[in-house]
């Protein structure tokens, strides 16, 4: 799709819907506790994916793309007494590993069998009764595979224990889910690197001691808009240098996406002013910033913003220099090495670890630009902000859907032809 080299409208207003991380969680957790109602589900391809599997019965379940639904499905799948699941899902899914979660489950004692390669999906799942309650799981793997763990803890018989082996990547995640467990009366306790989760029992039992527990429960439950989603607004706020208001966001958010708020004020001058009263954000440039000599940041507990503030850098011509990214090598592609390769075709060249991204130089891009987005949604989004600097082509635009379907939608009715 050719993108018009565009200009930012000023004082626009966009309604994102509800986060696909909370939506995740709490479909997993609806259909496991039952009594919980959720409004502003996220309408990403992944979450659709993820409830339509929780519908159904048959034997054999395909997420296709939907990592996250991977994830959960496999320990939700797990526990599922007397059922025997195929969980498999695209090619690209194949090659995503999956053994530090089938290690931990096996370990409390599920049967998963690899059907094709050693540590990979597709898998076959025979669903029993799991009564061990503690396991050890690196830390520093991503923290979808433990939240995979938690969403199910409450339903075991005896709870579950987690300890946490090593450095933890992406804490804030993890505390997300945490925070929506008690929400829904879960009780858990998070100290140094060890995660308890009460059984529903358990909780349930302690809770009746508690008055005022009836009117803290909550049973509906509407979910937050998609902080991730929000990134790629920030970015043409950035570089745009125009106003934008953003609905059903709140001041105090449970997602770790949320730390965009500070980084795009101390590096980019954006700021958000919150409107508590209508759960609304307006982000407002500041016209006479003063730029850091250089963007450096560990974004170990929010990788998934990564790709946006490389391209608001590039664009901005700041140079950056970005750790804490290791996860990104196991994503929809290998992150890091995508992002390399798409960065020079916009002007900049860079060099790249295991974990890390850093600026080398820039240069005048070519005028016909063509972005890859190697069947990763983020790739898409997080380039489409550089048209307000040059004109460029993204390729297959509608991967945008595993995510954020509305957003070429919202893209085009806040920028315009230049």
């Amino acid at each position: 799709m050719k993108i018009s080299k565009s200009h930012l409208l000023d004082g626009k207003t966009i309604s994102i819907t509800g986060s696909k991380s909370i939506s995740n969680r709490l479909l997993i957790l609806g259909k496991l506790f039952g009594d919980l109602k959720i409004e502003n589900l996220s309408n990403s391809q992944d979450t659709q994916l993820l409830q339509k599997a929780l519908n159904e019965d048959a034997e054999t379940v395909d997420i296709h793309h939907a990592g996250t639904a991977m994830r959960f499905l496999t320990s939700f799948y797990a526990i599922q007494e007397g059922r025997k699941t195929i969980l498999t899902g695209s090619e690209r899914m194949k090659q995503r590993p999956i053994k530090p979660l089938v290690d931990a489950l096996r370990e409390l004692g599920a049967e998963i069998n690899y059907l094709e390669s050693e540590g990979f999906p597709p898998l076959e799942i025979d669903g029993k009764k799991i009564e061990k309650n503690f396991v050890k799981i690196p830390a520093n793997i991503s923290s979808q595979f433990i939240t995979s763990l938690l969403l199910i803890g409450a339903s075991l018989e005896n709870g579950l224990e987690i300890d946490l082996q090593g450095e933890i990547t992406s804490r804030s995640y993890i505390k997300m889910t945490l925070k929506i467990l008690k929400d829904i009366g879960v009780e858990t306790h998070f100290e140094g690197n060890t995660i308890k989760i009460l059984s529903a029992a358990s909780s349930l039992s302690n809770q009746k001691l508690d008055r005022h527990y009836h009117s803290s429960k909550i049973k509906h439950y509407t979910v937050e808009s998609d902080w991730s989603s929000a990134s790629y607004f920030y970015s043409l706020v950035a570089i745009g240098k125009k106003k934008m208001h953003l609905k059903s966001f709140y001041a105090h958010s449970l997602q770790g996406d949320s730390a965009l708020k500070e980084i795009y004020l101390k590096f980019f001058g954006v700021n958000t002013i919150s409107d508590a009263g209508e759960n609304k954000i307006t982000l407002l440039p500041d016209t006479h910033f003063q730029y850091p000599e250089k963007f450096v940041l560990d974004m170990n507990d929010c990788p998934d913003i990564a790709q946006t503030v490389c391209v608001t850098c590039v664009a901005l011509k700041l140079p950056f220099e970005i750790s804490g990214l290791g996860t990104l090598k196991v994503k929809e592609t290998d992150r890091l090495v995508a992002l390399q390769n798409e960065l020079e075709k916009i002007g900049c060249k860079t060099e790249i670890t295991e974990n890390s991204i850093k600026f080398l130089e820039f240069f005048e891009p070519e005028n016909d630009i063509s972005i890859a987005t190697y069947n990763d949604h983020r790739m898409a989004m997080s380039f489409a902000p550089f048209a307000l600097v040059k004109e460029l082509d993204i390729q297959n635009e509608d991967v945008v859907e595993k995510s954020y379907p509305d957003f070429w939608t919202d893209f085009f009715e806040i920028t315009e032809k230049s």
